[in-house]
Formats: structure tokens, sequence, C-alpha cells
């Protein structure tokens, strides 16, 4: 079991970060802004905290315990003058500040960027919304399920005589949290490398997401209609193809390349198929996948799992097995590259959760404290405010 280490450092270290985003966007860009050392100081609602906590299994925190490491959390009451004074200190001693209201919310509460830069002008504000500051939708909900639906991903999700599908996690928050990570190390570069000041960085959760699938615009022009859900098939390459095993489970099995066609056919003792006008040609077998996974499929479907695999591999052929969480938690290459680690905590004894993600050989991440309890590290944080006030010359009140 990994161990937590407080006095560990990281890249990030002397960067804050003041994050009163709730739920996944923001929670994803802060989390490895902290596993890289940032100082991430979570502004939680008194009494309820973060939505994150409430998506729970067991009644356990499990998505806080995983996306909220390596951060402290600060309850703070922003209807009150002493919680509204205790923000705009710490503003004033952070390098970013992560939100994601409504537009417009933080204008109202006169926290809007020209407030904040009256206290901080290098301040980086990374503002997620579902729509974006700006447009015809800024006004409107933006909730993850509404940009997967309305980006084309669902679209083309699923089998074609099934309705579109939606992913099975917070995708499109995912997504925007990785861009918001980039952008926030983007800006701070800007402000250390040109002396610049602080920015705005307007994140959507609907840009990123189109981001991924942006080459389907340029295909719909060129043909006409947009590309139909094709299942576990591929409107671009063939074969590619989850296929059964006899032994009930699956393979995963992708001829991307034309050389890796052509060593398929061999493999399945088909050679012939090379030289078929059908199947010669990544076109060709995209016009006909479903007689290509027949083939294919046939020959799979007499063996079990670790046969194919083992057939398949020794023919240096791209295939793998369809896993489940279940077969990862202890799979030999998991452990191995420990891609997962147990993490101890409190409540549960210990957590499996991913390791840190990439991996720097010179500045590595760092776990150095576990997802916060609600209000955890309130007095820790205060004295920090009052430290910095006496430094200041003002008290807690002016």
């Amino acid at each position: 079991m990994y161990a937590f280490d407080p006095n560990a450092r990281g890249p990030l270290n002397g960067v804050r970060v003041i994050d009163m985003s709730r739920l996944v966007a923001g929670n994803m860009s802060t989390h490895v802004l902290a596993d890289y050392g940032a100082d991430v100081i979570k502004i939680e609602r008194p009494g309820k905290g973060d939505d994150l906590r409430n998506w729970r299994c067991k009644d356990q925190e499990i998505y806080w315990k995983v996306y909220s490491r390596n951060k402290r959390s600060f309850v703070c009451d922003l209807k009150t003058e002493s919680g509204r004074h205790d923000l705009i200190d710490l503003v004033a001693t952070a390098q970013v500040l992560v939100e994601n209201f409504v537009p417009g919310t933080m204008e109202k509460w006169k926290l809007g960027p020209e407030d904040l830069w009256e206290i901080n002008p290098d301040l980086i504000i990374l503002r997620i919304s579902g729509w974006g500051q700006t447009g015809p939708y800024a006004d409107k909900p933006g909730f993850g399920t509404l940009v997967e639906a309305m980006s084309g991903w669902a679209y083309l999700n699923g089998h074609p005589d099934k309705p579109p599908t939606l992913p099975p996690l917070a995708m499109a928050d995912m997504i925007a949290g990785l861009y918001g990570v980039s952008a926030v190390l983007t800006a701070l570069r800007n402000v250390e490398m040109c002396q610049g000041k602080g920015q705005v960085i307007d994140l959507s959760l609907f840009e990123p997401i189109l981001s991924i699938i942006a080459s389907e615009a340029a295909q719909c022009q060129l043909t006409g209609v947009p590309t139909m859900r094709a299942g576990n098939q591929s409107s671009h390459t063939s074969p590619r193809n989850v296929y059964l095993c006899s032994d009930g489970k699956y393979v995963a099995l992708s001829g991307s390349m034309q050389s890796m066609a052509m060593r398929i056919f061999d493999t399945i003792g088909r050679p012939e198929l090379k030289d078929d006008p059908r199947f010669a040609t990544n076109d060709a077998r995209v016009d006909n996948r479903d007689e290509v996974d027949a083939v294919i499929g046939a020959f799979i479907a007499r063996r079990t799992q670790a046969e194919n695999l083992a057939l398949f591999e020794a023919a240096d052929v791209t295939v793998g097995p369809v896993c489940s969480m279940g077969d990862l938690i202890d799979h030999p290459y998991v452990r191995g590259r420990e891609v997962l680690v147990d993490l101890p905590d409190a409540d549960m004894g210990s957590v499996p959760m991913h390791n840190i993600v990439p991996r720097m050989s010179a500045t590595p991440g760092r776990f150095r404290r576990p997802a916060p309890k609600l209000g955890e590290h309130n007095q820790e944080i205060s004295t920090e405010l009052e430290q910095y006030r006496s430094r200041q010359g003002v008290s807690r009140h002016d």
C-alpha cells in the first residue's frame, strides 16, 4: 500500500488554486494540479460541501475520495461578511481560481474577473460552464449529459438499430477538466515568462468533447450525411470490433493498418481474402465490414479468450481482452505497472485509485494527503489567513 507524505513537493509547489467548482469538471482540473503539488483549497458550503460528495457507493464518498486527493477543504459561507472576507484574502494569496457557476453568477456576487483583478491582477480565472461565457446558450443549464447528447457524441455511440447511447460516466466533464489543466498551465507560463497579467479561461463542456470527434464535421460536409452509429465497428477502418469467444468472454481486435489487416487474414487461415476486391483495401473492407466481421467472428468463436489471445499475439496481431474493472484490479499489467494503487483511507482502510497521470521522470507528482473531510482544514487555513493579514497590517474585519 502507498502512503501519503504531507511533506512531499511537486513541480507546482507554490501555486495556490482556489477551487469554487462543484461536481466533476473543475474537480478533475484541480485534482491533476494538486497531484503535481499545487495547494488546492476547496471552498465548500457549510453543512453540504461539494455536490461530488453525494456520489456515493454504500455510503462512501467514492468519487470525492478519488478526485479530491491532495486537496484541502475550507468551509466558507459567502452569504456572510466574514466568509466573503476570507475568500477575498485567499484570492489575494492565489495564482488560480476555478469556478463553474452559471455565467453571470460571480458578477452578481461582485466577484467577477474585474473585481478579482482589483484584489490580484495576476489571477488566472478558469470559468467552466456548459456552453461557455458567451453566445446564445450562455444562460442555459449545461450538464454533461446535455452536452454529450448535443455534441454529436451520443449520436455516434451505440448500434445502428438501437437509440443513441450516452456514456456511462461523466465523460464531457472529464475531457473538459483535462483541457482546463493545460489551459491553466499555459496561462501560468504566460505570467511567469512574459510578464503577463491574469486572464479568463472560458472553458465550455461542449467544445472539448466536440474536439475529439471534430473530423466528423469535415466528413459530413464532404458526404452530405452524418456518420451513423456502427456499434463496435468503425466507419474509418476494418476490421475493428469485439468478438465473442467460445467461453463467453470477448476479445477486441483492430486492423487499422493495411499490413495488420493482411496479417489477420493470414492468422485466421484465409490468405486468399487479401486479394479479394471486397477486402483488399481499407475502403473496401469498411464498405463490407459486416462480411469481414463474420469471417473473423466465426474463427474467434471456436476458441476461448485465452486461446485467441495466445494465437493472435504470437502472430503480432493487435488484439486484447475485453475487461471489467473486476478483471483489472488484479490484472498483471495493472499491478505490474501500478496503474491502480491502494491508498490508505480512514473509512475503508484503503481505496484503490488511479496512479498519478502522466509519469514524469524528473518532476513526478506525489500523494500528499487523502481527500479531506468537510471543513477539515478550516483551522489550518484560518491560521494562514491571519498570518497573511498580520503581514499586510490588517485585521479580519477591516
